[in-house]
């Protein structure tokens, strides 16, 4: 039997890159997997028919996470259509890169709504669902804990205010048996960061390891998060960058 046989799966912005690694690996572990999208429909389906070739459920829901709302509905329809929930995996995030007096309030504004609030949303919607054994688990990033470049301001702090959400969700969860934890990966390999970009060899450098990591990489640690291998395991913040910020 497989981890996670049983088990239901949101993954939000799940289309492409970490979040289809992601998904895949969580249906792979026994899980009925829904995954939600903005744009990229067609990716969206490719990933949830794969996941329905291989055995298991799945569902792609049309959601904006800058939308609040979205989100909820995005955990309502999981449950409805699905039966349950009983891992969430907030994967979805934007960034902006620029000079400090260069950034705009709007963007201030909408890089909290997608990277901040609607983690806080998602989870606030999705625990009265779960019983013990619940997974609420986001994806931040190292650049919490490390800013080795300018231009990184906005995408830091809404990184870093996850660190702090993830404690808070832990302990007010922790008497329900649910656990509550950050993934905070480095430089991964995606048509978003590809490896052979003209900033990676850069990046290389600033890693002990010297390469990038693969969305399987992340998957496979959001796995074990999501089993009940990781149960004494919440309100932790898990760096996975292959020695970025050593």
């Amino acid at each position: 039997m497989s981890k996670l046989t049983g088990k239901v799966a949101l993954v939000t912005g799940a289309s492409r890159g970490i979040g289809a690694a992601i998904a895949k690996r969580l249906a792979q572990e026994g899980a009925d997997v829904a995954i939600t999208y903005v744009n990229s429909a067609d990716k969206a389906n490719t990933v949830a028919n794969d996941i329905r070739a291989g055995g298991r459920r799945s569902l792609a829901l049309a959601a904006d996470s800058a939308d609040p709302h979205a989100t909820v509905a995005a955990v309502q329809r999981t449950v409805q259509e699905l039966g349950r929930i009983d891992i969430l995996v907030s994967n979805a995030g934007i960034g902006y890169w620029k000079p400090l007096d260069q950034f705009t309030l709007e963007e201030f504004d909408r890089i909290i709504a997608v990277n901040v609030r609607a983690v806080f949303a998602g989870a606030q919607a999705a625990a009265p669902h779960m019983e013990s054994g619940g997974r609420i688990i986001t994806i931040g990033s190292c650049n919490a804990d490390r800013v080795p470049a300018a231009g990184s301001t906005l995408y830091a702090m809404s990184k870093s205010a996850l660190i702090g959400l993830t404690k808070g969700i832990a302990r007010d969860l922790g008497p329900r048996g649910i656990t509550a934890n950050l993934v905070q990966p480095g430089p991964i390999d995606t048509d978003m960061n590809p490896a052979d970009s003209e900033r990676a060899d850069s990046l290389r450098a600033l890693m002990a390891l010297g390469h990038y990591g693969s969305g399987e990489d992340i998957g496979g640690l959001v796995a074990y998060l999501a089993s009940a291998e990781s149960r004494f395991i919440t309100g932790a913040a898990l760096t996975i960058d292959g020695g970025y910020n050593i």
